[in-house]
């Protein structure tokens, strides 16, 4: 008798869960453990616990990703895996575009890249750019511009080699501006007759240079969210 009971009771709560599910949300799923996932509310905003299954296209490979939606945007953080349900890349957000620590693994689970982003945030609409020197690193001015709903490169980037977990590169980002470190000193070249030479630059270095003169501004990149 008892369990009937408790049966009853599970039942007219599941039913109970169902209607206000109903009534709330315009469609949703039920997962496996009974959890409420991929919920769209009336106005036809995303909300809660999201999985979303992409299939491979024109050689791209599949993925699923899961985490939550917050107002419509992805919020927190999101777990991406393969296909064979290995994880790929560990994302963070805020308001839907990328922000912090983001990382990324082989299907082996090797660490190959750790992106540093910076994120938007509604309650800072203004945000201060630094504005570097045509043909070194320091900062010369800062400038007030409107933020908008994107993210930035901002912070260390790594890169790793597979396997041996070997740190490969480092970056350094600044707002979209990729800070270029300190060029080493030289010593000088001293010809035959003792008077200093100067090194005769390849075309590699004079190209380099051209791209580097120009000073490179804040772009829009990085904007995610479904």
């Amino acid at each position: 008798m008892k369990q009937k009971i408790i049966f009853l009771f599970a039942c007219i709560s599941f039913m109970g869960l169902n209607s206000f599910a109903q009534g709330r949300y315009k469609e949703y799923q039920i997962s496996a453990n009974g959890d409420t996932i991929n919920a769209v509310l009336q106005d036809g905003t995303k909300t809660g616990k999201w999985v979303i299954h992409v299939d491979e296209l024109r050689g791209e490979p599949g993925y699923e990703e899961e985490g939550m939606f917050k107002k419509g945007l992805k919020d927190g953080f999101w777990r991406k895996y393969n296909l064979q349900g290995d994880i790929i890349a560990l994302e963070h957000y805020v308001y839907g575009t990328k922000d912090g620590l983001q990382q990324y693994f082989t299907y082996l689970g090797d660490l190959i890249r750790e992106e540093n982003w910076k994120g938007y945030n509604p309650d800072a609409p203004y945000d201060t750019v630094a504005i570097y020197g045509m043909d070194n690193n320091e900062i010369i001015d800062y400038k007030l511009v409107k933020a908008e709903p994107y993210a930035v490169k901002n912070g260390e980037w790594r890169y790793y080699e597979p396997g041996s977990g070997r740190l490969l590169r480092v970056e350094q980002w600044d707002h979209n501006n990729l800070v270029k470190p300190n060029s080493p000193k030289k010593e000088p070249v001293v010809a035959s007759d003792g008077k200093k030479k100067e090194v005769e630059k390849t075309p590699e270095m004079l190209e380099w240079e051209k791209k580097n003169r120009k000073k490179k501004h804040a772009l829009r990149d990085g904007r995610t969210g479904m």
